[in-house]
């Protein structure tokens, strides 16, 4: 499965990725990570102290992703509205979850506090761009001087990991597309009437 290039610990960091995702924390057992990773038995104890170790920096790794995969778009192009729409409709893997958002309904990562600690810090960083972009768009006047920046930023935020939920219980990226739609409708820049 991986390359004889990559090491060990990188090798058992990634298959627990994969596991975190798939399973949760509970169902990702220190045998299928050595297993998916091809590691031998002492492997996950010689480069990490246990599963929780190992888990954080797998959580870690994915929380970074994710960042700097939102940061990218966020921080790209464009004016205001366009860097959000283009943050909304990113390419993503619509029926499989978002890695950070599945996180936050696993409760043995929501019971320690060092293992949300990268999620939370990651949707915080996310959320606090997007208010910063609303906030800059609003002294461009492309948005109104009502929008409140936190609040849109929560809503972007609600609208990406609540679609992710609705396709996947449909079974159909259309209930994420719709919520997309819905929300950039709202927040398209009208024509102001001028004096």
């Amino acid at each position: 499965m991986y390359s004889a290039w990559v090491s060990t610990a990188e090798r058992l960091i990634e298959s627990t990725r994969e596991l975190l995702w798939e399973r949760g924390y509970v169902g990702t057992s220190p045998k299928a990570i050595l297993e998916r990773a091809g590691a031998g038995q002492g492997s996950m104890y010689h480069h990490f102290t246990g599963k929780p170790d190992l888990a954080l920096a797998a959580i870690r790794r994915t929380a970074e992703e994710l960042r700097a995969t939102a940061e990218g778009v966020l921080d790209g192009p464009g004016t205001p509205f366009e860097r959000i729409e283009a943050y909304l409709r990113r390419e993503r893997d619509v029926l499989r979850g978002c890695p950070v958002g599945r996180l936050t309904m696993d409760p043995d990562v929501v019971a320690s506090d060092e293992l949300r600690a990268p999620v939370d810090e990651t949707l915080d960083a996310i959320r606090e761009r997007i208010a910063g972009i609303v906030e800059e768009g609003k002294e461009q006047g492309q948005f109104g001087p009502e929008l409140d920046g936190e609040a849109i930023a929560a809503t972007v935020l609600a609208t990406v990991q609540g679609g992710y939920v609705l396709a996947r219980a449909s079974g159909s990226p259309s209930a994420f597309d719709a919520g997309v739609r819905g929300l950039l409708s709202l927040l398209r820049p009208h024509d102001r009437p001028t004096d």
